[in-house]
């Protein structure tokens, strides 16, 4: 008998226990597939998850059990990354260092507990599968008891918003465009920062200063995007809202590459929370949100019948998006007048040294205190070609009696300084403290991004032990700002606030600035650490922290080859080739690279064997930081018919010939300043060449300037005129050859 009540009661507490674990259960199927979009005129390929883009909004409550299926019909492998949320390790998201990637028609399920709240966002981490599609909001509600709950602020309406960007180009040609600095985004963005502007504009010099550092011409993004999107539309309204009513936007960055300026037509915004954490309430009359931060804003809507428009504007100024708050007319916001380059350039040549390293301004210099950037901002530092009568708010007049570090005190701009946690965030005083520095570096010119000069394929995971306290000192020594992401932790943002210092996932670190971080090592497993920055992540720019003595991963079988296959992605091969079909011949080249190494070969062929051809290859390593200097092994294989023993000579006087000439070669390249390739090569007969040569000159927007002289007494000279992506005019003169007309067509 008592043996039976004890069956009974085991079995009651069982069923009891499994009745109250499922009714915290909270359910989402969600089916990736292919689909087909047109955001700019012109059908491309997307993908989508339940059929839309963004992807669904998950919501859940602190407490629940968050149980996702992920379906996946696609014809590639997928995965889902939940970004800011606190899980097991093994249901972060992160193919081949959290699980293995979700297979085509295979089924994965995540589950794991909600044990916070705030507003945080989901994405695919596989590939460029984000660019297209895969990004959606992910909502943590507090519980009505929570003792943080907030009046006036948990209980307001709220509205998801999540920030994004479209490209007709696919995402894997942006990334080898990118890498083959190809300007075909400049272009079209009007960011040329050619030497007919740099006259116009009255900086001839900044411009000559510029290339003598070995630089190209500054941007603020990388990427021409041809439209902009808040909750996957360029305009909406919500018209539910009504005068004096107060909202709550959940506000996510999901773009691959963009920064956003936000602005509100209805007034100022009061800041509530940050990267999913509250801070204490603050107004701002603008705030630019880094790529995968989230900030959640409190607006007003002032008048009955009045639709006031929140706009949100990429840093580079190119366009922008816009959702409309309440019901009526609609009332704009000003337009964020162009930024100016040659400023910019000014001061980063001031900034740059010789050798491409750029002046550390140490702790004096961070948290987004003093933007060095505003020197590009017409608004702060003033235009000279705006009259009265333009289209500009009262309240964007600005006092420049310090404008080169900082706005007008009229027109308060968010920074991290000014973010405060509304409890103390102090981490344990007993614990042991680990220091680590990162030096945050890139190679603009090959697009190579890096820490410490190494990308994720040349490094080991950084071991840290649970229960220590791991501060990060981090130093951006690059032209770029890069959002660094740490998976699966908060940190503490040593922002002068002490013991109330925010608490934040991504930290948004400017060219040239020094900042510190501090986090509770607490969860054990593999996290990924990383630049947000779709195209600088997967150029190099990640690291693995990773716990001594963790549990093994039951998603991972062989962790050491998975860790291999992550480490390969970010240093892929990338391929380009150049053909010019001319009246006098046929030049091109074909090359494949990596971070480090080169596979190049160029040919001249002729119509005749007095013209005859020639094919050059070479296979090189990049060495150093900036990868000015380049070694490489070559191959040289040359006919022209000149006639019985005819022989040329160099201007050392070594004599060779070009009927049927192959020799082999050693050689190296380095880059000179204003960006001229100095090439010396001997080849296994004894003769010696060097030559000076440069390509891709930006005499004006569309219109290149290219030369080449050597030692074998061998010239060219030539111009192309761009006329598509893939597409330009061309005319030029060869010492061989002569003069020819034609066209050149790139990939």
């Amino acid at each position: 008998m008592k043996n039976i009540k004890l069956t009974l009661t085991a079995f009651f507490g069982m069923l009891l226990s499994h009745f109250t674990y499922s009714q915290n259960v909270v359910r989402y199927d969600l089916t990736v597939t292919d689909t087909i979009v047109n955001y700019s005129g012109k059908e491309k390929r997307a993908i989508a998850v339940n059929g839309q883009i963004p992807m669904p909004t998950l919501t859940f409550t602190e407490g629940d059990i968050a149980e996702i299926v992920v379906h996946n019909k696609l014809k590639e492998s997928t995965s889902l990354h939940w970004h800011g949320l606190f899980l097991p390790n093994k249901e972060d998201g992160v193919p081949y260092l959290t699980q293995m990637p979700i297979e085509p028609n295979e089924t994965f399920t995540y589950r794991f507990p909600i044990i916070q709240s705030g507003t945080h966002w989901y994405h695919s981490h596989s590939g460029l599968q984000e660019q297209i599609g895969m990004y959606g909001s992910l909502v943590l509600l507090k519980k009505k008891d929570d003792p943080t709950f907030r009046k006036g602020i948990d209980d307001l309406p709220e509205v998801p918003i999540i920030l994004s960007e479209w490209t007709d180009i696919k995402p894997e040609n942006v990334h080898r465009m990118l890498h083959n600095a190809n300007d075909w985004s400049a272009i079209k963005k009007g960011t040329v920062q050619s030497y007919s502007e740099a006259i116009k504009a009255g900086h001839f010099k900044t411009k000559l200063g510029n290339e003598m550092k070995r630089m190209l011409a500054m941007d603020v993004s990388d990427v021409y995007y041809d439209k902009f999107l808040i909750n996957g539309k360029n305009e909406s309204q919500l018209s539910q809202f009504k005068g004096g009513e107060k909202v709550r936007l959940r506000i996510s960055n999901g773009g691959a590459s963009s920064y956003f300026w936000l602005n509100y037509a209805g007034g100022k915004m009061t800041v509530v929370a940050n990267d999913g954490n509250d801070v204490e309430p603050l107004e701002v009359d603008r705030l630019i949100i880094g790529v995968s931060e989230t900030y959640d804003v409190v607006v007003t809507i002032p008048n009955e019948d009045i639709a006031y428009e929140f706009l949100a504007t990429p840093e580079d100024r190119t366009k922008s998006a816009s959702i409309y708050l309440g019901n009526g007319k609609i009332q704009l916001k000003s337009r964020m007048p162009k930024l100016k380059y040659f400023e910019g350039m000014k001061m980063m040549n001031d900034m740059m040294n010789m050798d491409g390293s750029m002046d550390d301004m140490g702790m004096d210099m961070s948290y987004q205190q003093m933007d060095m950037n505003t020197v590009m901002y017409p608004e702060i530092t003033g235009n000279p070609k705006m009259k009265m009568n333009d289209k500009m708010e009262m309240d964007d007049t600005m006092n420049h009696s310090n404008h080169s570090m900082n706005a007008n005190q009229d027109i308060v701009t968010l920074n991290y300084g000014m973010l405060k946690a509304p409890q103390p965030t102090t981490l344990p005083k007993d614990a042991p403290v680990r220091e680590l520095r990162f030096e945050l570096t890139g190679n603009m010119n090959r697009y190579v991004w890096s820490m410490d000069n190494k990308v994720l394929s040349e490094s080991d995971k950084i071991l840290i032990k649970k229960g220590e306290n791991v501060r990060i000192t981090l130093y951006n020594n690059s032209m770029m700002r890069h959002p660094m992401h740490l998976h699966g932790h908060d940190f503490r943002v040593l922002n002068g606030q002490g013991e109330f210092a925010p608490l934040k996932n991504v930290l948004d670190i400017m060219p040239m600035e020094t900042d510190t971080i501090e986090f509770l090592a607490n969860a054990e497993g593999d996290w990924f650490f990383h630049c947000h920055i779709l195209y600088h992540m997967m150029a190099g720019m990640n690291r693995v922290f990773s716990y001594e003595k963790q549990a093994e991963n039951p998603y991972l079988p062989n962790k050491e080859w998975a860790y291999k296959k992550l480490q390969a992605e970010s240093n892929r091969f990338h391929f380009m080739a150049e053909n010019d079909f001319a009246t006098n011949g046929n030049d091109g080249m074909a090359m494949l690279q990596n971070t480090r190494w080169s596979f190049g070969t160029e040919w001249s062929l002729g119509y005749h064997d007095g013209h005859g051809y020639e094919v050059e290859t070479h296979i090189g390593r990049y060495i150093g930081k900036n990868q000015f200097f380049m070694p490489f092994v070559g191959f040289d294989w040359r006919y022209r018919k000149l006639g019985m023993d005819v022989q040329e000579k160099n201007i050392f006087g070594q004599k060779n010939t070009k009927d049927e000439r192959g020799v082999f070669s050693l050689g190296a390249n380095y880059t000179l300043p204003w960006l001229v390739v100095l090439q010396g090569e001997i080849f296994h007969d004894g003769n010696i060449r060097f030559q000076l040569m440069r390509e891709d000159i930006p005499i004006t927007p569309r219109l290149r300037w290219a030369f080449m002289v050597n030692t074998d007494k061998e010239y060219m000279s030539g111009f192309k005129y761009i006329v598509t992506r893939n597409m330009a005019l061309s005319t030029h003169y060869d010492s061989d050859m002569g003069i020819g007309f034609g066209a050149t067509l790139n990939y």
